[in-house]
Order: C-alpha cells, then structure tokens, then sequence
C-alpha cells in the first residue's frame, strides 16, 4: 500500500471530540497485532471489537486526563487524525482501579464473560510488571496503516520522549510484537523483561532510562 501523502498540521493534545478518530486509527494499527489477536480470536469481528476497545482506553482514561497525542494531518483540504500515543504521566496511574471498573462492563462483552477473568488475570500481570520508581508511560503508538512510512509513529515518540527528559524520569512501555523491539531500541528502551506465559500474549517489557 502506498503511504498517503501528508501535510503536517500539528502534534497536539487530544480532545474528547478526537476520541472516534484516535479509535480508528489505533484499532486499524493494532487489528492484527498479537494482544489483539489474542483478545479477540475471531477474524470477522476483529476489527470493529480492536477499535471499540481502542475508544475504551481513549474515551474513559488517556484523553480525559489530557495525556493523549495526536498526529493531525492535511489530506484533500480536510484535517484528519492518522497517529495516537496513549501516555501515563509519573502522577498518574494508567488504566487504574477508576478506569477498570468502568471499563469492565465493556471489556466483558467485547471478550466475553468466561474470558473476562484470564484477560484480568493478563492486564494485572502487565500492572506488575511496570518500575516502582516514578515514570512516564506509554501505553500504546499507532500509525493509520495508509500512513505508515511517513514518520506519524516517530514524531509522536520523540515529542512525548521530549518530556519525559524534561521531567527527568524513564519511559516504560510494553510490546507484544516481538518486530517491534528493534524499533525501541533506537530510542534507548532495553528490555527489562518477558512473559512468556504459554497461556497469555508473549510481552517484552520495555524501559528507557533517564536521560
């Protein structure tokens, strides 16, 4: 697929009213990627169930808090969204007890009832393995897939890497797509470690220190 040619508007904070966008983008970047292969194994309802829980971590917890980026882009006169980060301020507390609850009725449905408590029992594992020391958090990058190549995903990581050496603190993220560790480390991120649990999603844990 050819990237779609782009005029760089801004990279800004999120609105709620930026919410649907953020989710089609991310859950068109993350569709096939292996968390959401695993969330939602059936092929057919895979796409609209990977943006639907895309809204849920945008909708109820990152753009509210304004920790959310987007790239916006200019594309036959019209602004549109076509790349996200999701982050956790050092304060703050990603995707915490507040948002679960929330969320919960939603993720039941999204990955049904019986599943409900293995996919906890995967998002607890991720809780545990964050750094107790102050940090930023990334908790997920995506690029519209007809933008790709174009530097949406790069742009976004260095702005949000921007302040995290600001405040002085590492940046943390987790990755389930082995592909994607080479890409991290050109930005200083080693991995600190990996779950490999043959039931759930194999993780690569990811820290970037101080700078």
């Amino acid at each position: 697929m050819t990237p779609t040619a782009t005029t760089i508007k801004s990279i800004r904070t999120a609105a709620m009213d930026d919410v649907p966008g953020v989710a089609r983008v991310l859950g068109r970047a993350f569709c096939e990627d292996p968390l959401f292969r695993w969330l939602f194994p059936e092929p057919n309802l895979r796409m609209a169930r990977s943006v639907r829980m895309s809204a849920l971590m945008a909708g109820f917890e990152y753009v509210p808090r304004g920790h959310t980026s987007v790239f916006e882009a200019e594309e036959a006169g019209r602004r549109v969204v076509r790349g996200a980060a999701l982050w956790a301020p050092p304060a703050g507390d990603g995707e915490g007890l507040a948002f679960l609850l929330r969320a919960l009725p939603h993720l039941a449905s999204l990955v049904g009832v019986n599943r409900l408590p293995e996919v906890l029992r995967y998002f607890a594992e991720l809780k545990a393995s964050a750094p107790e020391e102050p940090h930023w958090y990334l908790a997920v990058l995506g690029t519209d897939p007809v933008a790709r190549g174009t530097g949406v995903g790069s742009r976004l990581l260095r702005d949000g890497l921007a302040q995290a050496d600001a405040d002085g603190v590492p940046v943390y993220l987790e990755t389930m797509n082995s592909a994607n560790i080479g890409y991290y480390e050109k930005y200083d991120f080693r991995v600190m470690r990996a779950i490999n649990d043959p039931d759930l999603p194999s993780t690569y844990c990811m820290l970037r220190p101080a700078v």
